[in-house]
């Protein structure tokens, strides 16, 4: 973790884990700010992203910052009770693994490690320290970039796995017609890619009719070029937590798992 190691003291703090197809980055957590209390590291994705793979570059992070307390991991996949469901952008062997105990076992020195959804974590950091803290009501986060990641909060409170990414939208999958990944692709102007933006988010207003649009993603940096030209009925903001929000999103579950 840098030249910057925890101290030992865990209270008030966990190590929070940021899983993704290219990346994996890892981060001190202060769970009462939201605050990184280390610089952020980052580690490619080992390919091919096994679960052994994977697992011992998690056991580096919690070696490397000589911790001993909570950790939270984010991972791309629908995680049901702790075991992936799917596998987006890593390797297929990851469906149907329990992933809590897979980086558990890895990091015997920490209190346990637990792995939830990339954008549920993302949901979480927002609501606790973001663009949706106090607000009252549904919160439906949605991540642009490779795909569509999506987390539904009510009163603050996640409804994990929702995967609106995945809802049909005029005959296809909805990230393949709207994610950030799309307007790459096909060299897209923000005003001609925020065309299918909204119309995907008109689509889960009327599924859902939220208090809030919170949106997310590398893209989210380029909000004033995007999200002006969205006509919704919902208010729509931009993440504020950016590219953190994993981290500090996997470090608070993980720290309330464990009741810090």
């Amino acid at each position: 973790m840098s030249d910057q190691q925890a101290d030992s003291s865990t209270a008030g703090r966990a190590l929070g884990i940021d899983i993704g197809g290219t990346g994996i980055k890892c981060a001190l957590v202060d769970t009462t700010t939201g605050k990184l209390v280390t610089e952020r590291s980052r580690i490619l994705t080992p390919h091919p992203s096994t679960p052994d793979a994977v697992a011992q570059v998690v056991a580096k992070f919690v070696t490397d910052a000589n911790w001993s307390g909570p950790v939270g991991a984010t991972f791309p996949a629908v995680i049901q009770h702790g075991v992936a469901r799917s596998a987006a952008n890593v390797d297929g062997s990851w469906i149907g693994t329990d992933v809590d105990a897979c980086f558990t076992a890895a990091c015997p020195q920490a209190d346990g490690v637990f792995v939830l959804n990339d954008a549920d974590a993302a949901g979480i950091a927002e609501v606790r320290f973001g663009a949706a803290k106090d607000v009252p009501g549904v919160v439906i986060l949605l991540t642009f970039g490779t795909g569509i990641g999506s987390a539904l909060l009510m009163d603050g409170r996640l409804v994990p796995n929702t995967e609106l990414g995945h809802l049909e939208l005029d005959g296809h999958d909805a990230e393949k017609r709207a994610a950030a990944s799309v307007r790459d692709e096909n060299d897209m102007s923000y005003k001609e890619w925020a065309k299918r933006v909204e119309r995907y988010m008109q689509h889960v207003e009327r599924l859902f009719t939220p208090d809030l649009f919170v949106v997310g993603g590398g893209v989210s940096k380029d909000a004033d070029k995007w999200v002006p030209r969205l006509s919704l009925n919902t208010p729509v903001k931009a993440a504020e937590l950016q590219n953190d929000a994993g981290i500090v999103g996997a470090a608070i579950a993980a720290a309330e798992r464990r009741g810090e």
